[in-house]
């Protein structure tokens, strides 16, 4: 039986030799490339064409969400595996949307990062008990309430409305700007309006606005 060819993607070298060594224990599975950054991760996707992708989201400054769609056109048999720290539902529902077959926290145990890999490369989808039920209430609440907001947009709008930048909402809330401008940009969409302008003052205006919060202006700029 072919061994699964696997492109490790992490901005950490010590994680990538740590994954490699953990996965080069399987008689099953092999490391073919490696990346620090999406673009390079990209690249090897359509250059080596592996069976799977094991990727982080948070590569240094990126956020890598963005390049799992490119990833999947490259090399259309290439499964994308999320590794990653982050374990809130919107990061999760993001990373399904473009394109991910599985998401697997960084917590788990390397048995079950490989029960991962191997179940993806199957065909199948694989999400880390770690954040599965969120993802079920998640599917339910959109089910049972349509566009409404979730509870953690409404939480990021509440602290926007209040005169947080996106970068304190953030440490406030304990995600990263980039998982903060993923819920901005989604209550964009959901309440059809324009920018971290106009969210903050749809959140004053319908009284979303945490008390205690000191209002001010923020810079420009879009969700």
């Amino acid at each position: 039986m072919n061994a699964i060819q696997i492109v490790l993607v992490d901005d950490h070298a010590i994680v990538r030799e740590g994954l490699g060594l953990v996965l080069g224990q399987q008689l099953d599975l092999v490391v073919v490339g490696e990346a620090a950054d999406a673009s390079t991760a990209i690249d090897l996707a359509g250059r080596l064409r592996p069976d799977v992708v094991v990727m982080d989201i948070a590569l240094g400054t990126e956020d890598a969400v963005a390049s799992i769609e490119p990833i999947v056109a490259r090399s259309p048999q290439t499964r994308v595996l999320v590794l990653t720290m982050f374990d809130d539902h919107e990061t999760v529902r993001q990373c399904l949307l473009a394109g991910a077959a599985g998401f697997v926290v960084k917590g788990a145990r390397a048995s079950e990062l490989v029960d991962a890999i191997r179940a993806v490369h199957r065909g199948e989808r694989y999400i880390h008990s770690a954040v599965a039920a969120s993802v079920v209430e998640d599917g339910l609440r959109w089910l049972r309430n349509g566009d409404t907001l979730s509870p953690r947009e409404r939480e990021v709008l509440s602290l926007l409305g209040g005169g947080r930048t996106p970068a304190r909402i953030g440490e406030a809330l304990g995600i990263s700007v980039h998982t903060v401008r993923r819920h901005l940009a989604n209550s964009a969409v959901k309440l059809g309006v324009h920018g971290v302008h106009d969210l903050a003052g749809y959140a004053r205006e319908h009284g979303l606005a945490r008390r205690g919060d000191t209002v001010r202006l923020i810079p420009g700029g879009s969700a």
